[in-house]
C-alpha cells in the first residue's frame, strides 16, 4: 500500500492484488482489533485507494510467471513472511484438531471464523505474535492461558511493553521450558510435557540450553497455539523464470534498489529479507517506489539522492527558542485502560483509552526536542566554564583528549553508555577538547542561554529523505525535458 501511494500521487496507475478480501495485509489479520480498530485501517487503506489506486482483493496470485505475462510494467511483491514456523514433535499430528500455527489462528480470529477456544489453552513463543495470541485466547474463552518460553523472561523477543500488557491481563509466562510432546487421548489434546532447561553462556557470551535434570514438566491444556517464528514461502514463484533466490530460500536483492534478478520486478518488506516490523516494511516500501520511478523513466536504479540535512538556528532572543524547553523531571504519563472487566469480554473493544487534552500536552512537554541538537562553535569558545557549571544534567566536560575508553571516564559525569557516541569537538584555545554525552542531555539550551561569546547554539536537524517523482531523478534527464 506504502508503493501504491507513493506511485499514485506521481500518476501512474496502479492495481494492488491481495488475497484478503480487504487492504491493510497483515495489519488487518495478525494484529488484534482490540489494539488496531479495523475503522482505523479502513480509514487509513482508504486515504490511498481513493488516489485512485484500483484494489483487488480476494485475488491470490498463483504465478508470478503469469503475472508478468500480463504486461505489467513494474511489479512489487510485498507478501509478507505467510508461514508460520511448526513443531514436529510426538503427538502432533494425532492431536492436530487443537494445534494451531499462531499468525493462521490471528488471521481466522480477524476475519470470524473462529470465535472461541478451549478453556486452558498453551501459547509457545516469546515474540509479539505470541503476545498477541496469548491476549486473543484470553478474550474467547480461554480462562487459563500460560505462555511457554525456552528462553528466559529478558530473552524473549517480545516488546517490554508488550509483555507487560499480557502479564496486565493474568496471563503468567513460564520460561526454560523446552517443548517435548503433545500428550493426547484418542486424538483429542490433554496436556504438553516440557524439559527443564536453563542458560549457560561462554566466552564470548553465546548462550547455550542446558537440562537441568529435572522430572519433565506436564501441562494440562486444551489448546496449543504454536508462535514460534514465520518463515517466507513463495510456493507462487516458478524457478525456471530468471529470479534467483538465495540458500535461506529469500529472492537476490540489491539492497538499495530492492530490485530482484528480473529488472522489473521488487520486493519489499518480510518478502524481502525475512520477518522483521511494520515500520521496517513502510520504509521498504518508499525506496521501492523510488526505484519503480527511476525505472520507469529509463534511468540507474542505484543511482539515488542521499538524504539531505538541514539544520537551523532555533534562537529567538538571548534567553528564548522556538521550542518549549522547560526542564520537567514529571514520571512518564500512563496511558489509561478500559477496565479489565470490559476489555477481556471481547475481542474488538480496544484497550487503550488514549490520553485526555490535558495530559497529553503534559505529556508532550517532557519531550526531549531530539530534533534540536547543541551546536558548539569552537573559535568562539573562551573556555569560561560556564557551560559546564550550569548543565543540569553534568553532561558538558573540558579535557584533553585521549582514546574513547579513557576519555569517558574523565568526563564531569562518566559515559556509561557505550552504544551512545560522545560529542567531541576540535581543540579549542588551552588545547582541550570539549566533550559532551549526548546520552544525558536534555536538550534544554542552558549551555546556549549561558554562554557569553555565543559558542553554543541549539539548531533544528531536519532529515529529508529521496521520495519518488522529480526529486529522485537525474537533474540533466529533467533539465534536458524542460
Amino acid at each position: 500500500m506504502t508503493v501504491a501511494r507513493d506511485l499514485a500521487l506521481e500518476g501512474y496507475a496502479v492495481t494492488v492484488f491481495d488475497a484478503d478480501p480487504k487492504a491493510g495485509g497483515f495489519m488487518r489479520t495478525q494484529v488484534p482489533r482490540f489494539r488496531l480498530p479495523e475503522s482505523v485501517i479502513d480509514e487509513e487503506c482508504g486515504f490511498i485507494t481513493a488516489l485512485g489506486v484500483e484494489f483487488r482483493g480476494g485475488t491470490r496470485i498463483e504465478s508470478l510467471k503469469g503475472l508478468i505475462g500480463q504486461g505489467w510494467d513494474a511489479i512489487f511483491v510485498g507478501s509478507g513472511a505467510p508461514r508460520g514456523r511448526d513443531l514436529d514433535l510426538p503427538g502432533r499430528k494425532e492431536a492436530a484438531a487443537n494445534i494451531h500455527l499462531g499468525i493462521d489462528w490471528l488471521a481466522s480470529v480477524s476475519f470470524q471464523h473462529i470465535e472461541k477456544i478451549g478453556r486452558r489453552v498453551i501459547v509457545l513463543g516469546g515474540g509479539n505474535t505470541a503476545m498477541d495470541c496469548c491476549r486473543s485466547a484470553k478474550r474467547l474463552g480461554g480462562e487459563d492461558v500460560k505462555v511457554i518460553v525456552r528462553s528466559g523472561y529478558d530473552e524473549m523477543k517480545a516488546s517490554p511493553w508488550e509483555k507487560e500488557d499480557a502479564q496486565h491481563e493474568g496471563i503468567p509466562f513460564l520460561n526454560f521450558h523446552v517443548p517435548k510432546t503433545f500428550e493426547h487421548d484418542n486424538g483429542k489434546l490433554v496436556a504438553m510435557t516440557f524439559e527443564l532447561v536453563r542458560a549457560e553462556f561462554d566466552a564470548k557470551g553465546r548462550r547455550t540450553l542446558v537440562p537441568t535434570g529435572e522430572s519433565d514438566v506436564r501441562v494440562e491444556c486444551d489448546d496449543v497455539l504454536i508462535a514460534v517464528g514465520q518463515e517466507n514461502s513463495f510456493p507462487w514463484i516458478e524457478r525456471d523464470i530468471g529470479l534467483e533466490f538465495d540458500q535461506w530460500g529469500l529472492p537476490v536483492l540489491d539492497k538499495a534498489s530492492l530490485q530482484s534478478t528480473i529488472k522489473h520486478v521488487f520486493f519489499g518488506g518480510d518478502a524481502a529479507f525475512g520477518p522483521k516490523n511494520i515500520i521496517w516494511a513502510v520504509a521498504h516500501g518508499h525506496e521501492a517506489a523510488v526505484s519503480i520511478d527511476k525505472f520507469l523513466n529509463g534511468e540507474d536504479v542505484n543511482e539515488r539522492p542521499p538524504p539531505m540535512v538541514n539544520l537551523t538556528s532555533q534562537k529567538m532572543g538571548i534567553h528564548e527558542w522556538s521550542y518549549d524547553n522547560e526542564i520537567t523531571r514529571d514520571e512518564r504519563y500512563v496511558v489509561p485502560w478500559a477496565p479489565k472487566e470490559l476489555t477481556l469480554t471481547s475481542i474488538k473493544v480496544e484497550v487503550e483509552l488514549g490520553f485526555d487534552e490535558k495530559t497529553a500536552c503534559k505529556e508532550a512537554a517532557r519531550c526531549l526536542n531530539c530534533d534540536v541538537q547543541t551546536v558548539f562553535i569552537k573559535d568562539a569558545c573562551i573556555e569560561c566554564d560556564a557551560c559546564v557549571d550550569i548543565c543540569p544534567m553534568d553532561s558538558i566536560s573540558f579535557t584533553f583528549n585521549a582514546d574513547e575508553a579513557d576519555l569517558r571516564k574523565r568526563l564531569t559525569a562518566p559515559a556509561l553508555n557505550l552504544t551512545q557516541d560522545l560529542y567531541v569537538s576540535e581543540n579549542v584555545k588551552t588545547g582541550r577538547v570539549m566533550v559532551k554525552d549526548e546520552d544525558v542531555c536534555l536538550h534544554c539550551g542552558l549551555c546556549a542561554e549561558r554562554c557569553p561569546t555565543g559558542a553554543w547554539d541549539m539548531q533544528k536537524f531536519l532529515l529529508q529523505t529521496t521520495k519518488a517523482g522529480d526529486g529522485c531523478r537525474s537533474k540533466s534527464k529533467l533539465g534536458a525535458a524542460a
